[in-house]
């Protein structure tokens, strides 16, 4: 009596529908996600004649300053006194950090200054200031 030899078991992972696996979890990451807006506070910029973009945003971190005095800097308030150390830590980590103020039109000069002062004890001099475009 002979035995047949068994036929040896496959150990390859079937990848046909590994394509169509992909592409619906890509799909169900695009549906699901919810890219975060920077809102900062509600200030309505100054007018000017003419503007500049800056050209790359990565370097770029917000400081906003409405008409009561509240000022935010990346989505915190913050207050005046606390900006020197915020700002020295993030100009530490990137150096070629952009500092863009966008204040209110209406804000009071004082509080400007404060920031200004603030920033350069941080040693934070590359300052944008932001307005929009029109008369």
């Amino acid at each position: 009596m002979e035995f047949k030899k068994k036929t040896k078991v496959s150990t390859e992972i079937p990848t046909a529908s590994m394509p169509d696996i992909v592409f619906m979890l890509l799909l169900f990451f695009m549906v699901t996600t919810v890219f975060r807006q920077f809102s900062g506070l509600p200030v309505e910029l100054p007018r000017a004649k003419r503007i500049e973009k800056l050209e790359a945003k990565k370097n770029v971190t917000n400081i906003y300053a409405n008409v009561q005095g509240e000022i935010s800097i990346d989505d915190k308030l913050v207050r005046v006194k606390d900006i020197a150390l915020l700002m020295y830590q993030k100009r530490k980590a990137n150096p070629k950090l952009i500092v863009s103020l966008k204040l209110d039109k209406n804000v009071k000069m004082g509080i400007v200054t404060d920031i200004q002062q603030q920033l350069r004890e941080a040693d934070a001099l590359r300052v944008n200031y932001c307005s929009k475009y029109g008369e």
